[in-house]
């Protein structure tokens, strides 16, 4: 699996000191980690540009390597400079190139054909951070499940209480990131606090370029689209993207069996 960043204004991580209109890249490391945890051999292909010609070379290193998968993040919207969609559509087929979910709107898939009876498998993610982080997880991450050879390669779906009220989006449905845990349900659970369960705390601000609240998050509620807010200590859908042996836990909160030593 290739990972390539894009766009002038993105620079290296390493960078000290940014020039105007520069930002650092933070998506390349963030997938490249992701890959890799979600068992890739992982290749690096840098930042393409925003100039055809730079951008199509990217796309022929991806190639001469022979992956099997690449993911890019930026240079899907709908802007002068977003360039990768006309590019597949000449070099593959865009399969969509347009989600009506949040974060990820602009989420784009593609295939080319290989010479050696191959597909390559593209997947344009956003470039807002949060946007790619989700888009990774909902599409990458089960993809490359199904390659590896997983029976069953979705993501798994539990029932969670809320702990907050949460504002729903009138245009889209919404996965809204959260921490999960286990154990007797806070008081901000209202009637069913006190009670044994898994319960779901927002991680904040949930802006697609804020990526601390994907940082500690270890799962995805699916919010449908409609008006107003779910009222915290309601049942709703998380979708896991994380080990949940490494959820936070509050000492003595969960009881051992009865009569266990």
């Amino acid at each position: 699996l290739a990972v390539l960043s894009t766009g002038d204004e993105v620079v290296d991580p390493a960078t000290e000191k940014l020039g105007p209109g520069q930002i650092r890249d933070c998506n390349r490391s963030m997938l490249l980690a992701a890959a890799g945890a979600a068992g890739a051999e992982v290749l690096d292909l840098g930042i393409a540009r925003d100039v055809e010609g730079h951008l199509e070379g990217c796309l022929d290193k991806a190639l001469a390597a022979g992956v099997d998968v690449l993911v890019t993040s930026g240079a899907v919207s709908m802007g002068d400079r977003d360039l990768l969609k006309p590019l597949l559509e000449r070099k593959g087929q865009v399969h969509f190139g347009r989600v009506c979910m949040k974060p990820g709107k602009p989420l784009t898939f593609a295939t080319l054909d290989l010479q050696d009876g191959r597909k390559l498998l593209v997947f344009g993610l956003p470039g807002n951070p949060v946007s790619s982080f989700v888009c990774f997880n909902l599409v990458v991450v089960p993809a490359l499940r199904k390659m590896s050879g997983w029976p069953q390669p979705q993501l798994r779906r539990i029932q969670v209480i809320t702990t907050s009220a949460l504002k729903l989006d009138p245009e889209r449905p919404e996965y809204h990131r959260v921490v999960l845990q286990y154990g007797r349900l806070p008081e901000s659970c209202a009637a069913a606090s006190g009670q044994l369960g898994w319960y779901a705390t927002s991680t904040g601000n949930q802006i697609s370029s804020r990526l601390l609240s994907a940082r500690s998050a270890n799962a995805l509620l699916e919010l449908p689209k409609a008006e107003g807010v779910v009222e915290a200590g309601s049942t709703v859908s998380a979708l896991l993207i994380d080990d949940l042996g490494y959820m936070p836990q509050e000492a003595g909160t969960v009881p051992a069996t009865a009569g266990f030593e």
